[in-house]
């Protein structure tokens, strides 16, 4: 008994938010691929498809091309924060002290907090609506805590074991999104559902792509996180293009069946829409691997604010590093806190679910933005990594204020250009309610950031940690 206490406990992550030692350094990147691949396999990325047709009113051309371009350019966002991991061997949240200062990250890290608990909630009704077409009768509230408890498992045992998951159901997932498509195809014209509104607008098309963007962009928090034990000296190239290519060849596919659904067979655009098109044994797996792709995700949006929350605390208690029982208490009362949001969710879930992503993508993109101009333009990827850990933030200080002004700059500037079913700005209106805050704010905050660095912080280019970015 145990030799299998033993056995477990050897698998189960220690580190939470310190540096990961050399000796622990393992893996390569292609492993990435199969991690950010497999997230992608679930109903809400289906779903987000869907808001293309139902939403914004976009004929299957024009969901499609937005779609596309949406996911390519927000991957490129993600995949140069994921490069970040294996050089700096620390969570991504943590490495926002160094552009923002020990005090001026905790505002970022609040949001992101927010946003873990938004979608962790979404991908567990979900969860559940995908284990309910297996199983009919299970009652929702029941399907939710078996998908929280699965959830909650997979993290108690951290990093290796969503890799080892990922790279096991990654031909499955494949496979399901093939089938999946090809039985829609057969299906196409079955139900001839009215398409007849549906075409081009510049607001639905510009609504379309940003939604698509900013699910990519929303992985940008918390994507270091799963390269930061990748030795380092692995090729920086190979972890932007695994994790890009890996990110964007699952997204799409999938919101491209999601779109299909109601275009093509009148349905709501969830799996239950899948029922009569397909064999009972078939729609299981595919339900299945949609079921097993929501833990996947879910795992990643309950390990990311667990090592979120230890990092707020220990923002204020210097010398505490807590290990695996720590996460796994905290990880606990997130999922319990999110799996009770789940089960009283908004019954608007569409209208509901494209607001709080294009919400989101308000808050994510200046920090996104600083964080990447800092890292590849003024340091270079030169960072005092024990620094971060420090009382008083060691060189970076408490407020690095020129990020932190740059910040709230850059989300106040996007106000007049958001359109939102709550708040439409003056010059969205103007614009035909064409939302192009975020593509403002990613503009004005890399030159606000970049010039008070220069006005405020005219050091903080020359000053480099040669060497000292070694953990």
């Amino acid at each position: 008994m145990s030799d299998v206490l033993d056995e477990v406990d050897s698998n189960i992550e220690q580190i939470t938010i310190q540096p990961v030692p050399e000796n622990q350094r393992t893996g390569v990147a292609r492993h990435l691929f199969s991690i950010w691949f497999g997230v992608q396999i679930m109903p809400l990325t289906l779903v987000t498809g869907v808001l293309g047709p139902t939403v914004f009113g976009l004929d299957l051309t024009w969901t499609v091309v937005s779609i596309v371009l949406g996911n390519l350019v927000g991957a490129i966002f993600m995949a140069l924060h994921s490069a970040q991991g294996p050089q700096l061997g620390v969570p991504q949240m943590v490495q926002s002290r160094g552009q923002f200062g020990l005090y001026g990250s905790l505002v970022v890290l609040v949001v992101t907090v927010l946003m873990y608990l938004g979608f962790l909630a979404s991908i567990l009704v979900l969860a559940a609506q995908s284990l309910q077409v297996i199983f009919p009768s299970l009652d929702g509230t029941v399907a939710i805590i078996i998908s929280s408890v699965l959830t909650l498992v997979l993290v108690v045992f951290g990093y290796q074991m969503i890799h080892r998951m990922n790279r096991v159901l990654m031909p499955l997932f494949g496979i399901a999104v093939i089938v999946t498509f090809v039985y829609i195809l057969m299906a196409k014209g079955s139900h001839n559902p009215d398409v007849s509104a549906l075409g081009y607008t510049t607001a639905g098309f510009f609504g379309m792509f940003s939604v698509a963007a900013v699910w990519q962009v929303a992985y940008a928090p918390y994507v270091s996180d799963y390269s930061r034990y990748l030795p380092k000296n692995v090729n920086s190239r190979e972890t932007f293009h695994y994790t890009y290519w890996g990110s964007a060849i699952g997204a799409i596919p999938v919101m491209i069946i999601g779109a299909l659904i109601p275009i093509w067979l009148g349905g709501a655009g969830s799996l239950g829409d899948l029922t009569g098109i397909m064999p009972t044994i078939v729609l299981w797996f595919v339900a299945l691997m949609f079921f097993l792709g929501s833990i996947d995700a879910c795992v990643i949006n309950l390990y990311g604010p667990a090592l979120c929350l230890v990092t707020i605390g220990q923002t204020f208690k210097s010398g505490w590093f807590p290990k695996a029982p720590t996460r796994a208490v905290i990880a606990a009362v997130f999922c319990a806190l999110a799996a009770i949001l789940a089960t009283v969710f908004a019954q608007n879930f569409l209208v509901q679910y494209s607001n709080f992503i294009l919400f989101l993508l308000y808050f994510l993109i200046p920090w996104s933005v600083i964080n990447l101009v800092d890292y590849y333009v003024v340091r270079k990827g030169d960072y005092d990594v024990k620094a971060f850990f420090e009382p008083g933030g060691g060189v970076y200080g408490l407020f690095n204020w020129p990020a932190v002004i740059a910040y709230i700059l850059g989300v106040l500037i996007q106000i007049p250009f958001m359109s939102t079913s709550f708040y439409t700005g003056p010059i969205a209106v103007s614009l035909g309610h064409v939302d192009t805050a975020w593509i403002v704010g990613s503009i004005a905050t890399t030159i606000i950031y970049l010039g008070l660095v220069k006005v405020m912080s005219p050091d903080r280019k020359t000053a480099a940690f040669s060497g000292t970015n070694a953990s």
